[in-house]
């Protein structure tokens, strides 16, 4: 079996004959039947000769073309980006890979799919191993993969990834320059296609969640050529408006191809210039773009991003029911504290023989706890001083007796200490001329005069010869 691409002969010889059955060029093509064409060679043969045309069949050209394409390519290894990965709830896997030249629809189905050792993506390059086949259901030119594997980032990737890299160093994606969005903003700007499928999502949500909020949508092209421009122009615009506190910036998914006018550098650059904060919805949640980590906020998807631009009108509904009934106990509250205030002033008001007779009692009390007080507080003190008069002469001759003891332990200890106890038992100070005590034999030179003292006198000695040990 070989692998490889399609031969540009055969198939350039296949196309001019399908387009010739399509068509109808061929002259006698509805009066003639013909006999099964050679896909090898683009000829019509019977028996090795060539055949009057006949009309095919549908589903017996594509069969034939299907058996063609097995019996001459298969198996077959190519290599490319993958564009549009998919994965259904079945566990089969659809994408197209593509290079400069072209591109081709593949199919990974669930077995073949679970043995992966990566999660392909929009934009990475792979090697694909697999079988060629047409998809008879839509005469479509298929690849089965059997085998996938990694063979690089892809050009559109690796070209994302140094411009993220490069407007990362800038500091266009720094947390620190991102602002909070406003609560209750004034006005909503919605940068998008008026065909795009996700602006009708975008249009319900607000109308659910802020029906109070005017809603402006700024139209511009999300896919193609020029969209980048327009999405710039229409930010710009956006920006004119002085009422719009917060704009969204959304598109719905796709593949990477059909994103890249939001991984424009002039259009990051136009994000971070902002007046106000911008969120960004675009595609599904596992795709990321340049506008993303240029706004202010990143939505997983466009309805995401009108659900997160304000709080909705219900909460701002339920928070000004809850303060009122905050309020109203408030002011409850302060109504039955000032009308108990007035009950007691009017008590008093009414009876003021009581208010004096209170505070008579109150006074005549008052006078009677000073006395006491009074007299409790010299009556404390003399007892404390013929206490202390009392235990004053005892506790001075017992201070007096702690202290001699103390200074006897001491002496004794001083005596202990005293160098005339070590020279009791045979031992010499020795001392030069001034009185610098020497203990090394290194101090002394022959002919030095040295006093030792003895515990009953001093010696003047000459040394002779200082011996080291």
């Amino acid at each position: 079996m070989r692998s490889g691409v399609v031969g540009t002969d055969w198939a350039a010889a296949f196309v001019k004959r399908r387009y010739a059955l399509e068509s109808g060029l061929n002259d006698d093509l509805d009066n003639q039947t013909t006999e099964p064409v050679d896909l090898r060679t683009g000829q019509d043969r019977v028996d090795g000769m060539r055949s009057p045309h006949r009309t095919w069949p549908i589903g017996s050209l594509i069969k034939a073309v299907a058996e063609s394409l097995e019996n001459r390519f298969n198996p077959v290894t190519v290599e490319g980006e993958i564009s549009g990965f998919s994965r259904a709830s079945s566990g089969h896997c659809y994408f197209s890979l593509k290079d400069d030249d072209g591109q081709i629809r593949c199919a990974m189905f669930r077995r073949a799919a679970a043995l992966l050792d990566f999660a392909p993506r929009d934009g990475q390059r792979v090697q694909l191993r697999g079988r060629i086949g047409i998809y008879q259901p839509r005469g479509e030119l298929q690849l089965v993969a059997e085998t996938l594997r990694e063979a690089g980032e892809g050009t559109l990737y690796e070209h994302f990834l140094k411009l993220k890299s490069r407007l990362d160093a800038e500091g266009l994606f720094n947390s620190q320059r991102k602002r909070r969005l406003h609560p209750i903003p004034r006005e909503i700007s919605v940068v998008t296609s008026l065909g795009a499928a996700a602006l009708h999502d975008i249009v319900s949500v607000l109308q659910r969640r802020v029906p109070h909020i005017p809603v402006v949508i700024h139209h511009s092209s999300v896919q193609g050529i020029s969209a980048a421009s327009q999405i710039r122009d229409a930010l710009l615009r956006a920006y004119q408006r002085p009422e719009t506190d917060v704009i969204l910036l959304v598109r719905g998914g796709g593949a990477m191809e059909d994103l890249w006018p939001f991984n424009d550098e002039q259009l990051a650059r136009t994000i971070v210039t902002a007046p106000v904060p911008i969120v960004c919805g675009v595609g599904h949640e596992t795709d990321f773009t340049i506008a993303d980590f240029c706004a202010d906020v990143r939505a997983p998807t466009p309805t995401a991003a009108a659900e997160l631009c304000a709080e909705p009108q219900m909460a701002l509904f339920e928070r000004l029911a809850s303060a009122q009934h905050r309020i109203a106990q408030l002011v409850e509250r302060q109504l039955q504290i000032g009308n108990q205030r007035l009950d007691m002033v009017l008590s008093r008001l009414d009876r003021p023989s009581h208010f004096l007779a209170r505070q008579e009692a109150r006074l005549t009390s008052l006078s009677h706890d000073l006395r006491y007080a009074q007299v409790s507080s010299i009556k404390r003190l003399v007892s404390r001083f013929e206490s202390h008069q009392d235990r004053l002469p005892k506790a001075l001759k017992q201070s007096f007796q702690y202290q001699s003891a103390k200074l006897q332990s001491a002496e004794i200890k001083l005596d202990m200490l005293s160098p005339k106890h070590v020279l009791r038992r045979g031992y010499a100070w020795l001392a030069d001329a001034d009185g610098t005590p020497l203990i090394r034999a290194g101090q002394m030179h022959r002919g030095q005069p040295v006093r030792a003292t003895l515990v009953d006198g001093t010696v003047d000695l000459t040394v002779s010869v200082p011996r080291l040990f």
